[in-house]
């Protein structure tokens, strides 16, 4: 789980609450960035997402000068429906708290901040942050070929239900290149080019290649041949 960044905007008005929750916040995630204010939040984060950067998590008070802790939520969410925010305010208002429930909203903290709390709901909402971020990377990097085959682009690996395929360089080349061009013809020259870097290689050292890599998937055949013209391997329904 080390190797995911978390990011939290903290924005908070008040000093002293500001620099405890960035400190404490610093113990737990890996990057906080601060605004005094709703108008600097919210300019902070749409700067971030300028940058097609995004905060795991947006911990705001409600009272605020120049545009308060909801306006921002409120404002942020027509921009990022699925954003997470805890809440952090002097007293816990029944309107606001109304507000809230059917928002992304994972804690309430009130002040003066009960530090033991406070890290236990930090500590779990980032195992929640990272458990969501390997889910997502997970469903992005894996490609279903068919019902028996899958193949993870991060790991450039084939599977064959739960159990990766041994394939030779050459054999992974071609199919890194069927699975780039997922749903399209792809013609003999154009292997030749990728993966042998040499459009005049021989036609039998292509099919030896290709015919090894099939043998290996015959269980269930996914890369399909139109002789004369290429493979494909053609989209799942």
């Amino acid at each position: 789980m080390e190797n995911y960044l978390t990011k939290v905007l903290l924005v908070e008005d008040e000093k002293v609450a500001r620099e405890t929750l960035y400190f404490y916040l610093n113990t737990i995630f890996d990057e906080v960035t601060i605004a005094s204010n709703g108008v600097e939040g919210i300019n902070t984060f749409k700067e971030q997402l300028s940058k097609n950067e995004y905060f795991d998590l947006v911990l705001t008070d409600l009272k605020m000068p120049h545009k308060s802790g909801m306006s921002m939520i409120d404002e942020i969410l027509k921009i990022t429906p699925e954003q997470r925010f805890i809440i952090v305010s002097a007293h816990k208002n029944q309107e606001d708290l109304l507000k809230l429930i059917n928002l992304r909203v994972l804690g309430y903290f009130t002040k003066p901040l009960n530090i033991d709390n406070m890290m236990q709901i930090l500590q779990k909402v980032k195992n929640e942050v990272l458990t969501y971020k390997i889910d997502t990377n997970l469903d992005k990097d894996l490609i279903k070929l068919n019902e028996t085959y899958t193949y993870n682009k991060a790991k450039n690996k084939l599977y064959k239900l739960t159990l990766s395929v041994k394939l030779s360089k050459k054999e992974l080349d071609i199919l890194k290149v069927l699975i780039n061009n997922m749903g399209e013809l792809v013609p003999v020259e154009q292997f030749k080019k990728d993966v042998w870097e040499n459009i005049q290689t021989n036609d039998s050292a292509f099919r030896t290649v290709m015919k090894r890599l099939k043998d290996k998937v015959k269980d269930n055949d996914f890369i399909i041949s139109h002789k004369g013209y290429g493979y494909i391997i053609e989209i799942p329904l």
